[in-house]
């Protein structure tokens, strides 16, 4: 295993791991229980649909709300699987552990690995993977505990942790016209159903947008 490698591991795992404080305070404010809010970290580990569910229930959406916005996030975990199937080769109970931290981390340290080989590129994942996975559930479990200590999270302002989550999120990928115009089409439809429909409907029609969006794209 080479320096590099270990280097950007830990430097993104620890990173994405401290964001795991804004989960478990905002899985709290949502009123989520301290076993709850580490159960979805611990089971789920996807930042993104782990934010989803507690903003949809939390805000007294459905849980069948809160399970489709959270799957529909989580489909390009599967994408990345299948990107790197090939590489990683994994047979038997590593599947099973494999598909539980591929994420966009260990799948992004992973590819930034390949002028180093294959045996790198393995390297990055499980590093990166493993480490967000560790990192993640401690940070989790700390915000959660610090949110509890305050007693109501919604007095901090804590219930702000999961807009500005999906935001912080979002940013880093509006880089051209074109994403920033289905990200600014996706808001105001959001705002415009939300006084007229259930809570997490509006962020399931975004989706649909944003199939509209790559279609017309592809044409």
């Amino acid at each position: 295993m080479n320096r590099t490698t270990a280097s950007a591991s830990f430097s993104v795992s620890f990173t994405v791991g401290l964001y795991g404080i804004a989960f478990g305070a905002a899985g709290i404010a949502a009123g989520f229980s301290l076993l709850q809010t580490c159960l979805l970290s611990l089971l789920t580990f996807s930042g993104a649909s782990q934010f989803a569910v507690v903003g949809v229930l939390g805000s007294g959406g459905t849980a069948i709300s809160g399970i489709a916005t959270a799957s529909l996030l989580g489909i390009r975990n599967s994408l990345y699987g299948l990107r790197l199937s090939s590489i990683l080769k994994l047979r038997g109970w590593k599947k099973v552990v494999g598909a539980q931290v591929t994420i966009d981390e260990s799948t992004g340290v992973a590819l930034g690995q390949s002028d180093l080989g294959e045996e790198s590129m393995r390297h990055g994942f499980w590093l990166t993977g493993l480490g967000v996975y560790l990192f993640w559930n401690l940070f989790t479990l700390a915000g959660a505990l610090g949110a509890q200590a305050m007693g109501n999270p919604a007095a901090w302002g804590l219930d702000a942790a999961v807009p500005a989550a999906f935001l912080g999120l979002v940013w880093p990928r509006l880089l051209g016209n074109f994403e920033r115009a289905l990200a600014a089409s996706a808001m105001f439809l959001a705002l415009a159903l939300t006084p007229f429909v259930a809570a997490g409907l509006p962020i399931i029609a975004t989706a649909l947008l944003a199939v509209a969006f790559g279609w017309k794209a592809r044409k």
